[in-house]
This record gives C-alpha cells, structure tokens and sequence, in this order.
C-alpha cells in the first residue's frame, strides 16, 4: 500500500453486485490506485469508467500477475473455487461473495460490525455471507448477547435482484406482456415463488440452509435453532423477513427497541400508529437494515416478533464486502 492506496481487482464487475461494488468503492472513497475490473472472456478489452477515470477489463491470470493487494470476487461458487486459491497463494486477500467458502472451518465469514474483529493479516479468504443472513444477523446479534436466543423461525421476501439481471429482465419483460428468456420456472410478476436456490435432499432450498448455517456460525452458537422458509416476490428494493425469535431470558419489548437503535448499522422504524415500519421501496440504495413491527409474541412469553428489510445489493452483498475491505485495509 503506498500513500495513494492499493490496487484492488473486482472479479465479476459487469455483473449486478460487482457494478454495486464499484458504486459502493466509490461512495466510500475507499483508497484506491488502480482499479483492476475482471470479467468474462467476451468483455476482456473493454473499460469501466471509475473515478472519472476508464480503466480495461482483464482476464483472471492477468489480475493476478497485475499484483493487487484486495480481490473482491462476486463471479459464482464455481469460480471462486477455483481462482480464490490461486489469487491467495500470490498473497492477494479474496473477499468472496459467493456460497463456496461460508461454511469453511478453516475460513471467517464476516458481518464486519459482529466478528470484523476476528480477521488477522493469515486470512487470504474471507466469506461474505449470504444477503439474507447477514441483515438477519444484524438484528439478532445484540439480541442474542443480552438474551440468550434458543430458536429463530424466519419466513423470507426476497427481491428478484437477489437472482440476477436475467430474473430482473424476466419481470420486465412480463410486465410489458412479453416472451422472453425465464430465469424462474413459473411467472414472477403478481406471484410469490416459494423457491429460492435449489431444493435440497431435506426439502429445504440451499437458501433455506444458507440461513441456517451461516446465522449458527457468525453468532457462534451451534445452539441456536434456525427454521427458515424463503420466497421469491416480484420486488427490486430488496430483500424483506418476518422474524419470530425465541429466548432464554426475559425482556421487555421497550428494551429491545432500544437495543435496536442503538445498533450500528440497524435503523429502527416503529411506529404503527402513523403506518411507520420498513419497506423495500426505501431500503433500495441504502446500506441499513431496517427493523420494525416490533412486538412480544402474543402465543409464547419468552418471544417476539419483528420485521427487517435490506438492500441485497448493497449491505447484502457490495456494502458488507468494502466494509471488510476497510477492516483488511487496517491490517495491511
């Protein structure tokens, strides 16, 4: 790193979330000296204007030889496999956003404003979580320090941005009454998919287990019990969850709010008498997660209910990933 910065490579940057990270890289005038865009072979010669400044897209062996000090990947698990190894052995740290690496013994998986303290100069590769785990986990981790959680069971509403531009297009193109390519196998327009990621030999999706398993590691508890059931809806704000949270100790709900907002990261919206809670409409483009809707569960007396919603692009993904680059960037 010299006083200007550091080079830093964006593996996938044509796509959603890397378009995203270089949005958020320069938002947070993260110190960089050269920017080193990786995409496919077909966009290989072509620039991304970033900073005012045009810089050529590269194959993966050529990143690597260029010698950045920060990978952020987000080009899929297959990829990530394969490259991350190769990028970590030159010494280059990888921020992946992909699923390849989250339930690694030997990788961190890191909500920066949970465990960001963990990392150390040895970790070349570091998982980012999943989109919807982390704004869960936001909410959940000062709960569960003060609490003790013993279950959570969270129903999802996930935007179709989670999937990808071609779902993004698939709505477009059924809002317009067009044909076009389908990236779900049903109509996502005035529909509700209960199907997010491949359905798994326990009928549960992989989203499904993402939520589970990631929220069980990050909060480091293997106690914790994680039922999830996720849903795709015809939304670009971002994802959206209801939230059913059992505990160990008492509480009283005006705490919990408090908690809440004085969480880093987490803004509170709660007030119902004048219809104040979150919304993915507002999410969109905002790196908080939202929380509301707020309220004991009137069924269990050790348990609450509440509603939180999160841009996936941004803290679920691009956001999450600059913000362990800048923990990464301390350690240089």
């Amino acid at each position: 790193m010299d006083s200007k910065g550091i080079k830093i490579a964006v593996v996938g940057a044509t796509g959603m979330v890397g378009e995203e990270l270089l949005k958020v890289l320069e938002e947070r005038n993260f110190p960089i000296v050269q920017l080193i865009p990786v995409a496919s072979e077909k966009s290989i010669g072509k620039k991304i204007v970033f900073r005012g400044e045009a810089f050529p897209i590269v194959g993966l062996q050529t990143a690597i030889d260029m010698k950045p000090a920060i990978a952020l990947f987000s080009a899929g698990g297959e990829m990530s496999l394969e490259w991350a190894p190769k990028f970590a052995e030159k010494g280059i740290t990888v921020i992946d956003n992909s699923s390849a690496w989250r339930m690694s013994a030997e990788h961190q998986l890191i909500v920066p404003e949970i465990n960001g303290h963990l990392l150390t100069k040895e970790d070349k590769i570091i998982a980012n979580p999943n989109c919807s785990t982390i704004q869960l986990v936001m909410c959940l981790n000062p709960l569960h320090h003060r609490y003790q959680i013993k279950r959570v069971i969270v129903s999802t509403y996930q935007s179709i941005s989670g999937t990808g531009i071609k779902a993004v297009k698939q709505m477009e193109n059924e809002r317009k009454g067009e044909k076009g390519e389908m990236a779900y196998p049903y109509p996502i327009d005035q529909n509700c998919l209960p199907h997010c990621d491949v359905f798994l030999e326990n009928d549960y999706t992989k989203e499904e287990m993402k939520l589970t398993n990631e929220t069980k590691k990050i909060l480091r508890d293997d106690s914790i019990l994680v039922s999830a059931t996720a849903v795709r809806v015809p939304v670009q704000g971002g994802h959206s969850e209801s939230v059913n949270v059992e505990f160990e100790k008492d509480f009283e709900i005006a705490d919990i709010k408090k908690m809440l907002h004085e969480t880093p990261g987490v803004l509170l919206q709660d007030q119902p008498d004048v219809n104040k809670y979150p919304m993915p409409l507002f999410a969109k483009g905002r790196d908080e997660v939202f929380v509301g809707r707020i309220r004991r569960d009137h069924s269990h007396p050790k348990a609450i209910n509440f509603w939180c919603v999160a841009d996936n692009l941004r803290k679920g993904a691009a956001t999450n990933a600059v913000q362990i680059a800048e923990r990464v960037l301390e350690l240089i």
